[in-house]
């Protein structure tokens, strides 16, 4: 797809240039509004009494103590709920409240409406609830034993009989990583006095929950609109519903608006989390150096409930042999129920795990074949008019997997580290260990993911752009997470017509027709090709209208005459295009996991340098420096953006982010126990954008935003490999494993 400027130049803050935020100003100086900033009138105030124990059964459950208290106007348990009574985006298995078994620790068993949120608080925990405590399930070989398996997937390719000169096997494992978004979850409901119910929330599809919240309610989908709200960060944390139903029970019950505001702790309890995964590996290859064969058994702890875990092991599935060639490969990879906290959608989606195992495992047969790392890489790299090695498919897009190794490898070194500011250490000033005693490590790895929805879902989203005096009005369901979405549709609306004043609008779910999830690395190529679509729509109307043959931020030309102010346009009638734009389609898997599953896929490496200090087990990440292929680079700010943030969630997970789960139950739900990197964490970041257009994106631009996340966490764990000749086959790396 694409797109020409009729007026023959460059369009101001079009496509290509690195236009800064429209809500960039507000955000910083505290005036962008955030779902914990929601209000209505004669509003009430919600909140949720939780389960303190990971697996119980609920032997009794009183809720007279706390509907006697004052200023309290309703409380809802199970036996309460009007319709459907469960929930799940994609396997409806989640009590929306507790139904008599507790299944994860922090499970809602009754939620509550007061007049404060001290008193909605007080009487939740003035419910009377007694469990009885059962032995809850939290290892995920044990879950598979027990055959508790939320999905299977699978990739069987090639002759089982075939087997090469050099093996290598091991077992890998990633611990629970959370989004840690840093706006809390909140929201409001408000009825709207004639049985339906307006909701804000926070979302990364507002369709997909509007048809939860529909079923849940038991109301007709015109009654319940679901509104998108400023968000402070998502990650795949807020695909799943959180606080919604709950809302808008409160509100249907009480007849007035309610509002939650979570604190970090709910918060934890409240959303998904990266999967944690023990992966079984054994990779074999010729002393050629080819990948001959990769067997993988690929285990992911879903939690409780099913949540978005069946599509998280078909990823998993589906990149558990990276970027390479390899005729016979034969996976099976679990998504299983525990009694740990659910896991849904992060960063990565199931890439992630196996892209850590799957670079680890490069490195080990490079060094058992006595080659170079990333010579063996790139002997066994795929690209065009190759095949993928777990799917068959055939890769019929730009895929530069040879130009982010050889690129990343040609970028300069950082020079020895000579500082003795006590802060460029590792362990910072509280290290005693003279940096005499210091070793520094270098390691690499590639990332690899598709883009968009894959196994044959209808993908598609809609957008609506709309002329008015000033410019245009772009209508989209789409949900800015902080990505910078916004900008890159005003861009490409900019670019199309020539008219420079252009405005999002987030719409409602009654509004307009679904954009689809702000995941899978979408939006972009979704939501910007329903906005190309529909600003060539537009422009081509007004053309045709007027007999006109350029557009601009002053009118309709016709060769160097305006014939028509937008002004005057607006005033002959309402000019508005409105497209529903699909891209080229996937297949749902055979049997073996076989067939054209993906529609499209992009790569990604990085280099790090890392100094250790292998007697306290400390790291610092001394610099990154990475390629990446983004197609085209519509904003290359924001792409840097996108990179830095993605690359420092990687290195969060490579050496300190981990959700500690004892026996089920989180022993560190906030941020003083659950370790973020910081900016005094954060290294120099260079990096490298490999633009090769895309077939199908506007002016052939990628989604790549989880990319980085996928291969700086292997990276950083290979240059400590490097410095320290350890293992280290889990993250996130602890000092215990690097410690002499």
């Amino acid at each position: 797809m694409t797109a020409r400027t009729q007026t023959g130049s460059k369009v101001r803050k079009g496509v290509g240039e690195s236009v800064p935020r429209p809500d960039g100003i507000p955000k910083v100086t505290g005036h962008f509004a955030y779902a914990s900033d929601l209000y209505a009138q004669d509003m009430l105030w919600g909140a949720a009494r939780r389960a303190p124990v990971a697996h119980a059964g609920v032997t009794h459950l009183d809720v007279a103590p706390a509907l006697a208290m004052a200023g309290v106007h309703a409380v809802l348990t199970y036996d309460d709920l009007p319709a459907k009574r469960f929930q799940g985006q994609i396997i409806t298995d989640q009590p929306v409240l507790a139904d008599g078994t507790i299944r994860y620790w922090g499970e809602v068993v009754a939620i509550v409406a007061a007049d404060d949120p001290t008193t909605a608080a007080e009487a939740a925990q003035a419910i009377e609830v007694a469990y009885e405590p059962l032995d809850p399930l939290t290892d995920v070989d044990e879950a598979l034993a027990r055959d508790e398996v939320l999905r299977k997937a699978v990739s069987y390719r090639g002759d089982r009989e075939v087997h090469g000169e050099v093996v290598v096997e091991a077992t890998y494992e990633t611990a629970t990583q959370d989004q840690a978004p840093l706006g809390n979850e909140a929201g409001i409901a408000v009825p709207d006095g004639a049985g339906g119910v307006d909701v804000y929330g926070p979302t990364q599809w507002t369709h997909v929950d509007h048809e939860q919240l529909v079923d849940c309610l038991g109301l007709r989908p015109e009654e319940v609109r679901v509104h998108p709200t400023g968000l402070g960060g998502a990650f795949g944390a807020r695909e799943d519903l959180s606080l919604q139903t709950h809302l808008c029970l409160l509100a249907l019950r009480t007849g007035r608006p309610v509002r939650m505001v979570f604190g970090r702790e709910e918060s934890f309890a409240a959303h998904v989390k990266r999967h944690a995964a023990r992966m079984y590996y054994r990779h074999e290859a010729d002393r050629a150096g080819n990948l001959i064969r990769v067997d993988a058994k690929l285990l992911l702890d879903g939690g409780a409930y099913s949540m978005t875990s069946p599509a998280v092991v078909a990823n998993a599935v589906g990149f558990a042999v990276g970027p390479y060639r390899c005729p016979n490969v034969f996976v099976d990879g679990y998504a299983l129920r525990t009694n740990n906290p659910p896991s849904g959608a992060m960063r990565g989606f199931g890439a992630v795990q196996t892209g850590f195992a799957v670079e680890s495992q490069m490195d080990r047969v490079a060094a058992e074949l006595g080659m170079d790392p990333l010579e063996f890489r790139l002997k066994n790299a795929i690209g065009p008019g190759d095949v993928l090695a777990t799917t068959g498919q055939l890769i019929t897009e730009p895929l530069p997997t040879r130009e982010v190794i050889e690129s990343v490898r040609a970028m300069p070194l950082p020079d020895d580290e000579t500082s003795t500011d006590a802060r460029e250490l590792p362990g910072g000033t509280g290290l005693t260990t003279p940096r005499s005693a210091v070793v520094r490590g270098v390691g690499y790895a590639v990332g690899f993911k598709n883009l968009a929805f894959s196994e044959g879902f209808d993908d598609y989203a809609e957008a609506r752009i709309t002329l008015t005096p000033v410019g245009l009005d772009i209508h989209t369901a789409a949900i800015e997470v902080g990505q910078g979405m916004v900008t890159v549709l005003e861009q490409i609306a900019r670019s199309v017509t020539g008219i420079e004043d252009v405005r999002v609008i987030f719409d409602d779910t009654s509004q307009i027709g679904s954009a689809g999830s702000t995941s899978a690395s979408r939006q972009t190529q979704m939501s910007g090709g329903a906005v190309l679509k529909a600003a060539e729509k537009l422009r081509d109307e007004l053309f045709e209208y007027f007999g006109a043959d350029a557009l601009s931020s002053e009118g309709m030309w016709r060769g160097s005459q305006l014939v028509a102010s937008l002004p005057e346009a607006c005033l002959d009638r309402d000019f508005s295009a409105h497209v529903r734009h699909r891209h080229q389609g996937s297949e749902e898997p055979d049997e073996n996991g076989q067939g054209n599953l993906h529609v499209d896929f992009a790569v990604s490496a990085h280099r790090a340098v890392v100094d250790v200090d292998p007697v306290l087990g400390l790291v610092r990440v001394v610099k990154i420096d990475t390629a990446q292929d983004v197609g085209f680079a519509l904003n290359p700010m924001s792409v840097i953006g996108q990179i830095e943030g993605g690359t420092m969630q990687g290195i969060g997970l490579a050496v300190m982010e981990e959700l500690i789960v004892d026996h089920g139950i989180v022993r560190n739900p906030n941020f003083t126990d659950y370790l973020l990197p910081t900016f005094l964490d954060a290294p120099p970041i260079e990096a490298v954008l490999i633009e090769q257009p895309s077939s199908w994106g506007p002016f052939g631009a990628k989604g790549f935003a989880e990319l980085p996340t996928i291969s700086s966490t292997p990276a950083v764990v290979a240059a400590i490999r490097n410095a320290t000749g350890k293992a280290l086959t889990r993250v996130p790396v602890r000092p215990e494993d690097i410690a002499l």
